[in-house]
């Protein structure tokens, strides 16, 4: 008899697909990007020297590149669903439909948002307000995204408030992020409904109470010198996102355990697993997918302390879209080189 091949010895745990409850598949091209004009020492220096700065460069075929490549990434990591927070004030109209077809040409789900602000006038928050109702109307999966409160106007909240309200679907909103946003997040969040997200919350009062969603980004919030949100003290539901950050979900989950640890010795692994395993009341259908992992256990006590653990094969909506940790819709190599095409065009720019 033929000894098993070490695919074939690696093959174990098997768990629906991971969701990640907030992204930004437009930060995929980031990685390597100029350093800003001056170094940031603040959230707001960050946000004006890197990240908005970036946003108004992207043009449709960087979207179509970032959203393939975070997609992909994805993919690989076992991730199926993706909730997404898109801007690029240059290039509004058709970028959610852009943004989907890229997931859609790797196999992973996706939900999209566009993110209004008022940052570039009335005729920007317009632009971003249309962009989500043509996006909606048309079938397309997602919510109403707003950028964040202190970045709007009253006016502006209202119209995306009412947007949503219309269309019977959420909002999709950074809250709270940094203390620039507290008092604006606050009263934001405190008009949120069941399917709203709110979006990392670090600087809401503790034990806040909405029936929203919030979701928890411990990677980007400490890259970013934000703060811990300290979860737990929520008592509503809790989901993971990476703010950006890839979609490695075990490895969010860990930072996530990490994270509560550092502040409760006795903490286990249970509460991070619960809030990874939100995202499937966020985006059901990932419940449904399967994914074959390169680790006997699923066991969340195993996977706090085990780094490095990939995906084999994943199955999306009855298709395998990963078989041996191969995609089978596109090619791994072409993707990555678009990619970097386009980065290279996008920094170019910055």
């Amino acid at each position: 008899m033929a000894e098993p091949t070490r695919e074939a010895q690696l093959r174990g745990a098997e768990t629906p697909g991971l969701v990640c409850a907030h992204h930004h598949l437009y930060s995929a091209l980031a990685r390597g990007m100029p350093a800003p004009p001056r170094q940031p020492h603040s959230f707001t220096e960050i946000l004006e020297q890197v990240w908005w700065r970036l946003d108004t460069a992207l043009d449709l075929e960087m979207l179509a590149a970032s959203a393939r490549l975070g997609a992909l990434e994805a993919l690989l990591s076992g991730c199926t669903a993706i909730i997404d927070h898109h801007e690029s004030p240059h290039a509004i109209e058709g970028s959610l439909s852009v943004i989907a077809e890229a997931c859609a040409e790797v196999g992973v789900r996706v939900s999209c948002a566009y993110g209004v602000t008022d940052r570039h006038g009335p005729a920007g928050a317009a632009a971003g307000l249309a962009e989500n109702e043509r996006y909606l109307r048309a079938g397309g999966r997602g919510l109403v995204g707003i950028h964040a409160a202190f970045t709007c106007q009253p006016g502006t909240l209202d119209a995306a408030v009412g947007l949503a309200d219309d269309l019977g679907v959420g909002v999709h909103v950074h809250v709270a992020e940094g203390p620039v946003d507290a008092e604006a997040g606050l009263a934001l969040a405190r008009r949120a409904g069941p399917d709203w997200l709110l979006v990392h919350g670090v600087h809401l009062p503790d034990g806040f109470e909405t029936a929203a969603t919030i979701v928890h980004n411990p990677r980007s919030n400490m890259n970013n010198a934000v703060g811990y949100a300290r979860p737990a003290r929520f008592p509503g539901p809790v989901a993971l996102g990476t703010d950006g950050i890839g979609a490695d979900m075990l490895e969010e989950f860990r930072l996530a355990f990490v994270a509560l640890r550092a502040t409760d010795v006795a903490a286990g692994p249970d509460q991070a697993w619960a809030w990874l395993a939100a995202g499937w009341n966020l985006f059901p259908e990932a419940a449904t997918d399967r994914v074959i992992w390169a680790y006997p256990s699923a066991d969340p006590w195993h996977l706090a302390y085990t780094p490095g653990v990939r995906a084999l094969d994943v199955v999306v909506g009855g298709e395998a879209v990963l078989v041996g940790g191969v995609p089978t819709r596109v090619d791994e190599a072409e993707v990555r080189a678009r990619a970097a095409e386009q980065a290279a065009r996008l920094h170019a720019l910055l």
